[in-house]
């Protein structure tokens, strides 16, 4: 289990990371998220003991992880991928990591194995591309086989099979009972992934939620219908809290009315349907309108 209590970081005069509490259940995955500047980061560095909190504390099974006495086997990361020494081999660099804490050598071919790196283990890293760093990364965040995983955009670089692999070993590390927390800006590959979402935004807590409930709390679900008649079924749709768009003069976009409730009215009066489609708000616009006013860098049109 990974715990913020009240965790707070200010540099100078800047708060970072203000007042944040959530807790990280083991069990499941859950994405991290938060705009650019939201103090994700800061807020990983501490949980590694890299930065010290200002107030607040951030633990690992309940312990600063700093207080482990093998940290490796509590809390495996990856911060940043390329943090190595590039005339090291890939071998090299995780066997120095697991002499720091006794780990036995079959241990690297293991993971060496489960990143699908061991046939360039005798490599170089300086040759190694964006998505094989990432490979290396992963494999030494999984070296101490920990009981919790954190990983912070852990798909950058790796191709779409590089993608698939990363979201199965994440389903499976949480199914096994770790405790799996993922830092990301792709909306899409956390709502294949996730179960749980922390969402912060200039340092607070914006949302601890699942991604279902987000996703229905910022949107809901609009319902797409195709009909000749589509003026004569807007003016008859119930209820105060329903809105229409009007996309063509054949279609309309509804919120607040189910599909049920718009098929049950339009088939009462007659009227002919050609396409009732219930469509559910993305996560990517969840997200977006949930963080609209914590975003510190907002482009404006070309």
């Amino acid at each position: 289990m990974i715990q913020a209590d009240e965790l707070t970081k200010r540099y100078g005069d800047r708060t970072v990371v203000q007042d944040l509490s959530f807790t990280v259940h083991p069990g499941s995955v859950t994405g991290f998220l938060g705009p650019n500047g939201a103090g994700k980061s800061t807020t990983l560095r501490m949980f590694l003991g890299l930065d010290a909190p200002t107030r607040g504390r951030a633990t690992v099974a309940g312990r600063p992880y700093a207080d482990h006495p093998a940290p490796l086997t509590q809390l495996g990361a990856l911060l940043e991928a390329r943090s190595l020494h590039p005339g090291r081999t890939a071998r090299h660099h995780l066997t120095a990591l697991a002499l720091t804490h006794g780990i036995p050598r079959s241990r690297v071919d293991h993971v060496l194995g489960i990143t699908g790196l061991t046939e360039v283990a005798d490599r170089r890293v300086k040759g190694f591309s964006l998505g094989m760093g990432q490979r290396l990364g992963i494999a030494a965040a999984l070296l101490g086989d920990p009981a919790a995983v954190v990983l912070d955009e852990p798909v950058n670089g790796l191709d779409p099979e590089g993608v698939l692999w990363i979201r199965t070993l994440l389903k499976s590390l949480a199914a096994e009972g770790r405790t799996v927390l993922v830092s990301s800006h792709l909306m899409s590959e956390v709502a294949l992934t996730a179960d749980h979402l922390i969402v912060i935004g200039k340092g607070r807590l914006l949302a601890d939620t699942t991604v279902d409930a987000l996703v229905r709390e910022a949107g809901g679900t609009t319902v797409k219908v195709v009909t000749p008649a589509a003026d004569r079924l807007r003016d008859l749709l119930p209820g105060p809290a329903t809105r229409v768009t009007v996309e063509a003069p054949d279609t309309l976009h509804v919120t607040g009315v189910d599909a049920p409730v718009i098929g049950r009215t339009a088939a009462a009066h007659g009227l002919p349907l050609y396409e009732l489609t219930p469509q559910t708000a993305s996560l990517e616009q969840a997200f977006m309108d949930l963080t609209h006013d914590s975003v510190e860098y907002q482009g404006a049109a070309a």
